[in-house]
C-alpha cells in the first residue's frame, strides 16, 4: 500500500532531521517511509520484549520517548533514534518500554536488511552500532569496578592532558654546554632533540650525561646529537595513558616523547603515568629487575595481579591490557633466567629462549600456562652435548616459573622437554616437514609453535628462524589449505532458536570464550599471516596487516579487531571473578553463562561471534581454494 503524498513528505521531512537519514538518498528514504508503518504505544507499554526471539522490526521513535531496559537508569531514546540495534535477525536481549505515549515508525526486519544493501550511510550506521556498543561495554566495566579504584584517576585520558609544561628541546648541533645550561634553567632532567621541523630525533638525559659524557671524558663542546639516545619512544598526543603505559612496559622506556602531527609537543615520564596508579608499573618493574633471588621474584607476582586488576577496573581495553600483562611476565621470566643461568654451564653456548602460544602472541590472560622452547646454535657433532647442558637449565626455569604461579604445560610444550630444545637446523627441519607433509599433529603443533617470539639469550637466532619461516610458508599451499580447514572447523556458537549454542553435560549452559570465541580469530589470523608472509605474531596486528593485503576497508578491519578484543575482555573479567571466588580456578573463567551477562554484554557477544563468522568466510574465500 502506497502512503499518501502528504504523509510521505511529512515523514521524509522528519527523517531528514536526524542521522543517519540526513545523509541518505531520497530514493532510499522513500523506500523506508513507504514500507514503514506507524505504531502507537501508550505510556508504560512494551514496544519490544526481551523474549530471546528474533527482532521483528527496526523502530524509529517519531514522538515521545522509549526506555531501553526496565531499570530507571536505562538509556532513554527520543525522536529520530533507532532500536533495537540488532534488528535484522538477531535475538532481542533488551526490553523497550514507552515512558510516555509514543509513536514509532516500524520497518520489518527484511526491509531493514534490504535498506542496508541499498544505502551506504544506513549500512555504515548499522555497522558502527557494534562499535558504539563496545564503548558502552567499556563504560560498564569501569562502573562495575569503580568502588575498587574510586580514589584513582583514569588511564583512559589522553596523554596530552598529563603534560605539565611545554617541552624543552634543542637541535642536534647544540653544544652540550648550552643544552645543559638550558636544562638547569628549566629545571628538567631531560631535553628533547629535534630536527629543523620540530620532529623528535632523540633525547638527552642526566643518565646520558654520566654514561656518555662524564665517564668517557668528552668535552662540553661536543654536539648533543653525538651523545643523545636516538629514536626515542613516541606516542601521539591523543593516545590514552593506558596505551602509553603499554609502550613503556613493552620496550622498557622510562620516558616518551609526545607528538602532534609528528612534531614534538611534550615529554612524559614514568612518574607522570605511574602516579595514576596505587601499584605502579614503575614499582613492579623495579622490583622484578632488582630481585636478587627467586624468593624475591615470588613477591612480585601479587603486584602483577593487582596491577592487572587496576587496569581492568579502570576500563582498560583488552589489547593494551594483555600486552601489559605479557610485558610484566616477560620481565619476570627474563629476570628468572638471568638468576638461574649462572648455576648452569652455559658458557660458550649460543641459545635463545622462545615464548610460544599466547605468550608468543602477547595475549596471555590470567589463566595462561607455560608454552616455551629453546633454540641453539652449535657446531656439527656437538648438538647433543649442547642440548644436555641446556636441558638442565631449561627444566630449572620451568619449575621455577611454576613456583611463581605460571603452571606447567600439561602437554609438555616447554623448553625442558628434549623435543623442544633444538638446534637451528633441527627447528628448520621440523617446520619444513610440517609444511611439506602436513599431518593432523602438524596442524595442532602449528597453532602453538608458529607463534614463537624471542624472549632471552641471543635473539637473532629466533629472528632468523622467523625470517626463514615467513619466506617458506607462503610456498606451502597444501599446508595452508589444511590449516584453513582446521581454522574453519569450529563454528561460532550462534543459534537459530536461542541466541547462543551452549555446552551440555558438565558444562551445560556454558559457552567457552576461548575454544568457541577467541580461538576462531587467532586461528584465522595465523593462517592469513602465514599465507601472506606476515612476521607479526599478535592476532590484532595480523588482522590489520592481512586486512591491508586483502584491500578491506578500515572499518571492516576495526570491527574484526574489536570483536576479538571484546571476547578477550570477557575472558579477563570472568577469570578475575573466578579467582575472587573461594576455591575458584582461573581456567574455568573461560566459560560463562551467556544468558547471565547483562543485556549490553549479550549484544556485544552476539556481534563479536557474527564478526568471527565474517572472518571465517573471508578466510575461506581467500585460502580454501
Amino acid at each position: 500500500m502506497t502512503a499518501p503524498p502528504l504523509l510521505l513528505e511529512a515523514t521524509l521531512r522528519f527523517l531528514r532531521a536526524h542521522e543517519p537519514f540526513a545523509r541518505m538518498a531520497r530514493r532510499d528514504l522513500e523506500f523506508l517511509a513507504g514500507r514503514a508503518r506507524l505504531g502507537y504505544y501508550p505510556a508504560g507499554s512494551i514496544v519490544v520484549d526481551a523474549s530471546g526471539e528474533a527482532a521483528a522490526a527496526l523502530y524509529v521513535v517519531q514522538r515521545g520517548h522509549v526506555r531501553a531496559g526496565e531499570a530507571a537508569a536505562g538509556a532513554v531514546l527520543g525522536p529520530g533514534e533507532c532500536f533495537p540495534l540488532d534488528a535484522g535477525g538477531a535475538a532481542s536481549a533488551t526490553r523497550y518500554l514507552a515512558t510516555e505515549d509514543a509513536f514509532c515508525l516500524q520497518l520489518d526486519a527484511v526491509d531493514a536488511a534490504a535498506l542496508r544493501v541499498m544505502s551506504a550511510p544506513f549500512a555504515e550506521f548499522s555497522a558502527q552500532s557494534s562499535r558504539t556498543l563496545a564503548t558502552e561495554a567499556q563504560g560498564q566495566v569501569h562502573r562495575l569496578f569503580r568502588q575498587r579504584v574510586a580514589e584513582q584517576q583514569t588511564l583512559l585520558q589522553p596523554v596530552e592532558s598529563l603534560l605539565r609544561r611545554a617541552p624543552v628541546s634543542c637541535v642536534a648541533a647544540t653544544p652540550l654546554r648550552a643544552a645543559l645550561e638550558r636544562m638547569r634553567a628549566e629545571q628538567v632532567g631531560t631535553i628533547a632533540v629535534v630536527d629543523a621541523d620540530a620532529h623528535p630525533i632523540g633525547i638527552f638525559t642526566l643518565t646520558d650525561l654520566m654514561e656518555r659524557v662524564v665517564l668517557p671524558g668528552l668535552p662540553l663542546e661536543t654536539a648533543v646529537g653525538e651523545v643523545m639516545t636516538p629514536r626515542p619512544g613516541a606516542v601521539a598526543a591523543d593516545a590514552t595513558a593506558q596505551e602509553a603505559l603499554a609502550v613503556m612496559a613493552t620496550h622498557g622506556f622510562h620516558q616518551l616523547v609526545i607528538t602532534r602531527d609528528g612534531r614534538l609537543c611534550g615529554v612524559l615520564s614514568e612518574r607522570d603515568l605511574f602516579s595514576l596508579q596505587r601499584v605502579s608499573m614503575q614499582h613492579v618493574l623495579a622490583t622484578i629487575r632488582g630481585a636478587r633471588d627467586v624468593t624475591a621474584l615470588w613477591c612480585t607476582t601479587g603486584d602483577i595481579a593487582t596491577l592487572a586488576d587496576n587496569l581492568l577496573a579502570q576500563g582498560a581495553a583488552a589489547e593494551p591490557l594483555t600486552r601489559t600483562i605479557a610485558a610484566l611476565n616477560d620481565a619476570l621470566a627474563v629476570r628468572l633466567i638471568d638468576l638461574l643461568a649462572p648455576a648452569h654451564a652455559l658458557e660458550g653456548l649460543r641459545w635463545c629462549w622462545l615464548s610460544l602460544g599466547s605468550e608468543g602472541r602477547r595475549e596471555q590472560t590470567i589463566a595462561s600456562d607455560q608454552d616455551n622452547a629453546l633454540i641453539f646454535s652449535a657446531p656439527a657433532g656437538e648438538h647433543e652435548e649442547a642440548r644436555r647442558r641446556l636441558l638442565g637449565f631449561a627444566r630449572a626455569v620451568n619449575e621455577a616459573l611454576a613456583g611463581l604461579g605460571v603452571p606447567l604445560c600439561p602437554g609438555e610444550i616447554m623448553a625442558g622437554n628434549p623435543a623442544n630444545c633444538l638446534s637451528v637446523e633441527e627447528w628448520r627441519g621440523r617446520f619444513a616437514a610440517w609444511l611439506r607433509e602436513p599431518q593432523p599433529a602438524a596442524l595442532l603443533a602449528a597453532n602453538i609453535y608458529f607463534d614463537f617470539r624471542p624472549l632471552a639469550g641471543e635473539l637473532t637466532l629466533a629472528d632468523n628462524l622467523r625470517r626463514w619461516l615467513t619466506e617458506l610458508a607462503p610456498q606451502s599451499p597444501i599446508f595452508l589449505r589444511l590449516l584453513t580447514a582446521n581454522a574453519l572447523e569450529a563454528e561460532p556458537p550462534l543459534g537459530r532458536v536461542r541466541s547462543f549454542v551452549t555446552g551440555d553435560g558438565e558444562h551445560r549452559g556454558l559457552l567457552d570464550l576461548k575454544a568457541a570465541g577467541t580461538r576462531l580469530f587467532v586461528d584465522a589470523a595465523r593462517a592469513l599471516a602465514l599465507a601472506f608472509g606476515i612476521a607479526e605474531t599478535g592476532t590484532a596486528p595480523r588482522l590489520r596487516l592481512a586486512g591491508r593485503r586483502l584491500g578491506l576497508e578500515e572499518r571492516e578491519v576495526a570491527a574484526l579487531v574489536e570483536a576479538f578484543q571484546f571476547l578477550q575482555l570477557l575472558r579477563l573479567r570472568a577469570q578475575r571473578d573466578q579467582l575472587a571466588t573461594e576455591g575458584g580456578a582461573a581456567a574455568e573463567g573461560n566459560r560463562v553463562d551467556p544468558y547471565a551477562l547483562n543485556e549490553l554484554d549479550q549484544r556485544m557477544l552476539k556481534e563479536s561471534l557474527r564478526q568471527a563468522r565474517t572472518l571465517q568466510r573471508l578466510l575461506e574465500q581467500t585460502l580454501a581454494r
